[in-house]
């Protein structure tokens, strides 16, 4: 299958983005991924002067996947630092920003485009010991809400998914405890795939999605019925 799109895919050399990179490949999609190292670019995503100029170097594109992300560290709210607010923030919420900036200006100018941002079912519900990277994802999934909303006119679709655990390798960042509890909150007793992520994704960066902007989807197994 081929066809004319061209994707970008923040953090696009392991885990989710690569994954996602590869079920965009099948549809002929040319992807382009974006990360520290092992992407067609590597980049420091929080920085925004090194992320426009890789945009201005790419040219125009017609998807974004912001996939890129960090859990931090695993902490009681009172005993972490500003340090690590910082650290998570600057990928999670401000390379979002920084991408989003970069990328979606000349999709707006054509009228098409699709944006997923990767959140967390932790910025739905708030994760114990994880106050730093749920409310990093809750501000991603506010992030998607208002800007779906002032590009729901201008034909690029700006979506959220909220992942509850998947097999890669972000979830080795934290302990191995919290692991085996956020694990068991799944109804379906099982963690999540890499590759149902994916087919989500071209889902929604397709043509097939037409009246969907601002929206946020559950993968998470069934967690988030609860």
């Amino acid at each position: 299958m081929t066809n004319s799109r061209t994707a970008i895919i923040t953090g696009g050399a392991g885990g989710l983005g690569r994954a996602t990179a590869k079920r965009l490949r099948l549809d002929g999609v040319r992807v382009i991924t974006l990360d520290r190292e092992g992407g067609d670019f590597d980049l420091d995503i929080a920085d925004m002067a090194a992320v426009q100029q890789v945009a201005e170097e790419i040219g125009d594109v017609d998807v974004l996947v912001n996939a890129a992300g960090i859990v931090g560290r695993c902490l009681p709210l009172l005993q972490t630092t500003p340090a690590d607010w910082q650290k998570v923030y600057d990928v999670n919420v401000f390379g979002t920003v920084n991408a989003i900036n970069a990328f979606v200006p000349p999709m707006v100018d054509r009228g098409w485009g699709r944006v997923v941002n990767v959140a967390s079912v932790a910025g739905l519900e708030g994760n114990a010991e994880q106050s730093i990277y749920s409310s990093s994802k809750a501000a991603v999934i506010g992030l998607t809400k208002s800007v779906g909303k002032e590009l729901a006119e201008s034909g690029v679709l700006v979506n959220a998914i909220a992942p509850a655990v998947f097999e890669t390798p972000i979830i080795k960042q934290g302990p191995a405890a919290l692991l085996t509890q956020l694990s068991s909150k799944i109804p379906m007793g099982r963690i999540g795939r890499p590759e149902e992520i994916a087919e989500l994704i071209a889902f929604l960066t397709s043509e097939r999605v037409s009246f969907s902007t601002g929206a946020v989807f559950d993968v998470t197994g069934g967690r988030a019925s609860y």
